[in-house]
């Protein structure tokens, strides 16, 4: 029987106004690959995070290779070989690669001096099989990029235990496929590795085992090669979820266009072009690097465009910055939501109102009861889960952050909404929530862009596909031609 490398026994954890952790229970095994799965909001990254020593918990015991520990730091986690490549980038922008992998270290004589550093990074990246030069400011790096740059960081530590928070949410199915290559060679050379996802099919595909979670609660923990998948779902969530798939789509000869580019340009956009229907959900396909992003940012204004035209309702509209976007009737939500979407900071009802925040102003004073009263209105809307609307946006789950952004862009009463990777670092079930969130807005009349590198998401969503391909447009699909493979297809075309 396989040595259990870490046990984690009754841990009990309270933040003020939630029991975070309830008697959680979690094992791992010498040489595992261990799923950790639940709903965001069930717990798993703080047990991860208390593992670590990124936060301390109020009772309840760890015990690593049989030995009782507990960690006050980041720092003592990693020299007892514990490392962890969190959901949210914890890189700084204004240095280099090489800096942010090896920063903190100076005082083991790691930080010699640049080409040292640079060197031990091509070597952690040769390792990785991934081409990123370390003299290279991580700011300037896409966000899948920054991810690699994270899980180089952690390895870079000779962990035996290695914590993987959500880390093929931002990746391409080839870096995935790398990430896991990867994966599997640190297990065969003994390193434990716990992996938290919200992707149910890599955990049959990567784990051995997988932990379930609810609420704070361990739930149960089964073997990946024989569990059911569904029924990893319904310990997850306990709940029936919307499952319903896309139906056939509405738009017709007569469905009326609402918005139309044409001939759109920059450094990454090569002249696109295409029309957007009422009550529509568009799909952007293509991998990282196609441009998907850079057009959604020029049409809100958010980048300068060489070439273009914009026709709202058959308007020609000049969007020069995300205000004039705004006042038109075009929302966008950013694939980074805590970077763009939200201001982590303020309260929920202070983020709802944002783009309509004059409305509740009355010469020198800010109207608190009516934004608060507005807020709660969408609160129950769109049922964000919160305690109450002045909790601090940073308190909640992914999935309500979302449901944040979404609620400030409907009382500005958007027309066109653009979703840039609307369910990343989403569970299964708040997915489930956005999709009829989306679903029901398109049925109003709203007509969505929906960016997503998930292709089952796309299919599933959209009354059309549109694919890119090193920045240009390679083909627009409907109805049965919208398939994986029609979509890789054009995707990867040269």
């Amino acid at each position: 029987m396989e040595k259990t490398l870490l046990e984690m026994k009754d841990i009990e954890k309270q933040f003020p106004g939630v029991h975070a952790l309830k008697k959680c229970f979690f094992s791992l095994r010498e040489g595992e690959i261990h799923a950790l799965v639940g709903e965001n909001g069930a717990g798993k990254s703080t047990l991860m995070n208390i593992l670590t020593g990124c936060i301390p918990y109020d009772s309840g015991d760890i015990f690593l290779d049989g030995e009782k520990k507990s960690f006050s730091a980041p720092r003592q986690a990693q020299d007892a070989g514990i490392s962890m490549v969190h959901q949210e980038l914890n890189l700084m922008e204004n240095l280099t690669v090489a800096q942010n992998i090896f920063i903190g270290r100076e005082s083991k004589g790691l930080l010699l001096n640049e080409d040292s550093i640079n060197k031990r990074a091509m070597e952690l990246f040769k390792r990785l099989n991934f081409h990123i030069d370390p003299k290279e400011k991580v700011g300037n790096l896409s966000v899948s990029l920054q991810q690699i740059v994270e899980i180089a960081k952690a390895i870079s530590y000779n962990a035996k235990i290695i914590v993987f928070d959500e880390p093929s949410a931002t990746l391409t199915d080839t870096e995935i496929n790398q990430l896991f290559k990867i994966m599997k060679e640190l297990r065969e050379t003994g390193v434990s590795m716990i992996y938290i996802s919200h992707r149910m099919d890599e955990i049959k595909r990567i784990s051995d085992r997988v932990t379930v979670m609810r609420d704070g609660e361990y739930i149960g923990t089964r073997d990946s090669a024989s569990v059911e998948i569904d029924e990893v779902i319904q310990m997850m969530v306990g709940r029936v979820i919307y499952e319903e798939h896309k139906k056939i789509s509405i738009i017709g000869k007569d469905t009326p266009v609402v918005m139309k580019a044409e001939h759109f340009s920059s450094r990454d956009v090569k002249d696109v072009s295409f029309e957007l229907f009422q009550g529509e959900i568009l799909g952007f396909a293509g991998l990282i690097g196609a441009g998907r992003t850079e057009l959604a940012r020029l049409i809100f204004g958010a980048d300068p465009k060489d070439t273009g035209d914009l026709y709202l309702k058959g308007e020609k509209l000049d969007i020069t910055s995300p205000f004039k976007a705004v006042e038109k009737g075009i929302g966008y939500l950013s694939e980074d939501r805590k970077r763009y979407g939200v201001v982590l900071g303020m309260s929920i009802a202070n983020n709802i109102v944002l783009t309509k925040l004059k409305d509740f102003v009355t010469r020198f004073f800010i109207r608190d009861k009516d934004i608060n009263k507005t807020a709660e209105e969408y609160v129950k809307k769109i049922d964000i889960r919160t305690p109450g609307t002045r909790q601090l946006v940073r308190s909640l789950s992914g999935g309500n952050q979302q449901k944040v952004i979404i609620a400030k862009w409907l009382l500005n009463n958007s027309d066109v909404l653009i979703f840039d990777e609307p369910t990343r670092g989403i569970d299964v079930g708040a997915k489930s929530e956005i999709y009829k969130i989306m679903n029901d807005l398109a049925e109003q009349g709203k007509s969505i862009i929906m960016i997503s590198s998930e292709l089952p998401e796309l299919i599933r969503m959209s009354d059309r596909v549109l694919v890119m391909c090193e920045g240009r447009h390679t083909a627009t699909l409907a109805g049965d031609d919208i398939t994986q493979n029609t979509i890789m297809k054009y995707a990867t075309k040269q």
